[in-house]
């Protein structure tokens, strides 16, 4: 068991917890107040800190940043222009905290004006009117940043093998959880919104584009201990059902989310793959269910200090050779296209419905071999085969469907409805 991952219990901080979610919400408010909006409130959102949490660089007066600092247990503000304020973090309310706080934000130079009403919390009440005592526990504080930071890390990992749109890996003061999250590139449908004490038009812009997203909660909000979650929107059909990656991950029908508690991957021998396969399974549902372009948003696992190898398109007389020998086994009913590079095996299978016709229902290209176009290679091969042959094909697999779109030369195998 890794050190780097220590033990989490809700219950015993979530006075502490709940305390600290609205000090994130003031200082998340007034960034928000005074920073362009960037799509997805991506400018409203904290970052993991050896020491803490940041907001990074707030453009008000001479340039501001606030700093919760969980070592010291301090907040701490910085200008531009060299000033420096802060306050001790420790038992306190939160109508003596946002008062604090609009004075750091004042000494520094920055205009402390911003919405004074928390989100996404039940039956809110006004920070300066929140007088109730709260309860600071420092060491379940400095365990739930040394959580973060193992989790920012193997996000950050995730995150790395992802072409397409992608989030910075954040986390969000209103749901108070840190998330990554991957785009299709694709419009989504008009979201329900509905979100108790989350404006409507925030939640219609957050999801306006399809996303598969993973994320951990502290706890609260419908669970009662750490873990980690994943959802799709649009959720695709047969989501809910689809394998999540370790045996402890499960769907979570009141949340609508896969959820894999966080003791599980805290306690295994290899958290960081525990929490890897999680993130890749349910990534990869929701992208082949919803028939992604795999191929094209997708990379090899970055790796410090080493170049992504180049995507780039290069000419190439017609008759040049493949980059890679694709083979094929057929049988009466089922059949592969597959090629081994570097040991690693790519396939794509097929069921034979007749003499001239077949169904491409999977195709497999592993993380090591991913964006290299080899998956265009398999597709290509059945494509060429099926001109030869006198057969038609039916590419019920999503990335083989998504290929046939991209291609309008191939239409003539196409089976028509």
């Amino acid at each position: 068991m890794s050190q780097d991952w220590p033990q989490l219990e809700y219950l015993g901080w979530r006075e502490t917890c709940s305390a600290l979610h609205l000090y994130l919400q003031i200082a998340g408010k007034y960034r928000l107040a005074r920073t362009p909006w960037l799509n997805h409130s991506w400018n409203a959102t904290f970052y993991v800190t050896p020491r803490g949490l940041t907001s990074s660089l707030i453009p008000d007066g001479p340039g501001i940043e606030i700093a919760f600092d969980f070592v010291d247990h301090a907040l701490r503000g910085t200008s531009g222009d060299g000033r420096t304020a802060s306050f001790a973090l420790g038992p306190s309310t939160v109508a003596e905290f946002h008062a604090q706080f609009r004075d750091l934000v004042a000494t520094l130079g920055g205009t402390p004006r911003f919405s004074g009403v928390p989100n996404e919390v039940p039956f809110p009440v006004p920070f300066s009117e929140d007088r109730r005592d709260r309860p600071y526990d420092g060491a379940a504080v400095q365990r739930f940043h040394a959580a973060l930071l193992a989790i920012d890390g193997v996000f950050k990992t995730f995150r790395s093998s992802f072409l397409g749109k992608s989030s910075p890996v954040h986390l969000f003061w209103g749901s108070f959880d840190i998330a990554v999250t991957r785009f299709s590139g694709r419009r989504a449908p008009l979201h329900p919104a509905g979100i108790p004490t989350l404006p409507d038009n925030i939640a219609h812009e957050a999801y306006d584009r399809e996303v598969s997203s993973a994320g951990f909660w502290p706890g609260g909000g419908g669970i009662d201990y750490p873990a980690f979650y994943a959802y799709a929107y649009p959720e695709p059909k047969g989501f809910r059902t689809a394998p999540a990656g370790p045996e402890a991950a499960f769907w979570h029908e009141g949340l609508s989310e896969f959820i894999l508690p966080y003791d599980a991957v805290q306690s295994s021998s290899d958290p960081k793959a525990v929490l890897l396969e999680f993130l890749m399974a349910t990534y990869e549902a929701a992208a082949d269910l919803a028939g992604w372009d795999r191929d094209a948003l997708e990379c090899a696992e970055g790796r410090p200090g080493a170049p992504r190898a180049h995507d780039a398109e290069v000419p190439r007389p017609h008759d040049a050779a493949v980059d890679v020998t694709v083979e094929r086994q057929d049988a009466a009913a089922k059949g592969r296209y597959f090629a081994v590079v570097g040991g690693v095996v790519a396939e794509m299978t097929y069921s034979r419905v007749s003499t001239d016709m077949i169904i491409i229902d999977h195709t497999d290209v592993p993380a090591a071999l991913r964006g290299q176009k080899i998956g265009e290679q398999l597709v290509r091969k059945a494509v060429e085969d099926a001109r030869r042959d006198g057969v038609v094909i039916v590419p019920l697999c999503p990335f083989a469907k998504a290929q046939f779109g991209r291609h309008a030369d191939w239409q003539d195998v196409v089976a028509k409805p």
